[in-house]
């Protein structure tokens, strides 16, 4: 197969700038119950592929479906770039790579009988509907994907790279007194194991038992708190309000964000470590290269509350003149690579989470995510639970709960970080591109004067 795409690369590469070939094969299942029902079994096998071409600045993007098409769409990419470009090309060097990534299995999925996943599905989606009376529906949703990526440029890079995810996602709607309805969720990944989906019967109750904790709370009285956010919030707390302004597409393109976002610039308290790590194993966002066939790297974007360092891709990096992180990711081969996170997370800190909260005599203690949205630096996000915190103990459980505020008051608000960092899975959306596999993480966040908002 990558013969075939570097005899298309070599008869054309000299017509452009730079030339890349991406070609995806890929099998998947996926089954889905929306209630008592069965609500969908997909079965795919696809054969898809991406042609990137840059000449004088100017990008193209062709897809096709068949090597029969290849000769044919990479000089539609080739002319395309060559209507467009008008400018300087500026892209970092990179060292040409060539290697094969397998993957090291556990229980491969595509050697289990699908009776046998709808049937665990099934059995999860039971538990969920049978935990109480005020569960009204449920969602539950698991699938696999075994894909092969090849990928080749004009600089000589020929990578192979295999990946696995299975994944398993479990929802719970319940509806209370007055038709108030409330939701709680859990999901599960690997990149290397169907077994990591048997035998979790707990964690699929949890998210029954929060929607229910959650028709029992009463709402938040709206102000301004003390608030220790949990680790999976903290995460998403970094992700959605601090790293997509890490991402170097959205900085050289906003001449304000270039200043707020200069290099060396104290952003945050001098205890705060924000990392983006592509190579932690097993993660979602995991990538021993990018789609660029730059190497998968650990980037401290704040290291001692200094901002350290952004992510690229080649073009942003070029154009930045810093170095290449491998960020390019797409979210398939019909998709072109741009500026994306990996696994990002907050470092742990040094203080315990009873510690943490022993001297809050009102605070709010913010738990999961169940929506948000971010403008530049503001953000505000609906945390999926919450509680009072009251004289340094967790006490009645509350609803409502939103936090709103500037990301980088926020940075310098953190009053403490606790020991116990973890990362959980998650799908990132940028540009018409999502979910992107990625991870988030952190430990427990403490965090003084955030707005809270009730109903």
């Amino acid at each position: 197969m990558q013969e075939q795409l570097q005899a298309a690369i070599a008869k054309q590469r000299d017509r452009v700038d730079y030339l890349e070939i991406r070609l995806e094969q890929s099998e998947s299942t996926s089954i889905s119950f929306r209630g008592p029902c069965l609500d969908a079994v997909d079965r795919s096998l696809t054969l898809v592929g991406g042609i990137r071409a840059c000449h004088q600045g100017g990008w193209s993007f062709v897809t096709f479906n068949g090597l029969a098409e290849l000769q044919d769409r990479t000089s539609e990419a080739i002319s395309q770039a060559q209507l467009v470009g008008k400018e300087k090309t500026e892209l970092a060097s990179v060292e040409p790579i060539q290697d094969y990534v397998a993957v090291q299995l556990g229980r491969d999925p595509r050697g289990v009988p699908l009776t046998e996943k709808r049937q665990l599905m099934e059995e999860y989606n039971k538990l969920l509907l049978e935990f109480d009376p005020r569960i009204q529906t449920t969602s539950v949703n698991y699938r696999d994907r075994f894909g092969i990526t090849y990928f080749v440029n004009s600089i000589g890079s020929c990578i192979v790279q295999e990946r696995l995810d299975v994944s398993g996602a479990f929802g719970a709607i319940a509806r209370g007194e007055g038709g108030l309805v409330r939701q709680g969720y859990e999901s599960i990944h690997s990149r290397s194991d169907y077994s990591v989906l048997e035998g979790i019967e707990d964690r699929v109750r949890g998210a029954a038992e929060r929607a229910i904790r959650q028709l029992e709370a009463q709402p938040v009285k709206g102000g301004q708190y003390t608030v220790v956010l949990d680790p999976y919030l903290a995460g998403v707390f970094i992700h959605e309000a601090f790293g997509h302004l890490s991402e170097a597409d959205f900085v050289y393109e906003n001449p304000r964000m270039q200043e707020l976002l200069t290099l060396g610039k104290p952003l945050a308290i001098e205890r705060l470590n924000v990392v983006d790590d592509a190579t932690i194993p097993g993660l979602p966002g995991s990538i021993k290269y990018d789609d660029e066939g730059v190497p998968g790297q650990r980037k401290y974007l704040i290291k001692n509350g200094i901002l350290n360092q952004r992510l690229h891709n080649r073009e942003t990096a070029g154009k930045l003149h810093e170095a290449p992180t491998g960020n390019a990711r797409a979210i398939n081969a019909t998709h072109p690579p741009i500026v994306r996170m990996t696994n990002t997370a907050i470092e742990a800190g040094d203080r315990s989470f009873q510690d943490m909260i022993k001297d809050i005599e009102e605070g709010v203690y913010a738990v999961r995510m169940l929506g948000g949205q971010t403008n530049g630096e503001m953000f505000t996000f609906a945390a999926a639970e919450g509680y009072m915190i009251r004289n340094g103990q967790l006490a009645e459980p509350v609803s409502d709960v939103t936090l709103t505020g500037n990301v980088f008051q926020t940075l310098k608000d953190i009053e403490a970080i606790g020991d116990d960092s973890v990362y959980l899975n998650g799908g990132c959306g940028k540009g018409g591109q999502m979910p992107l596999p990625v991870s988030v993480g952190g430990p427990h966040v403490r965090i003084k004067n955030v707005v809270v908002g009730g109903r």
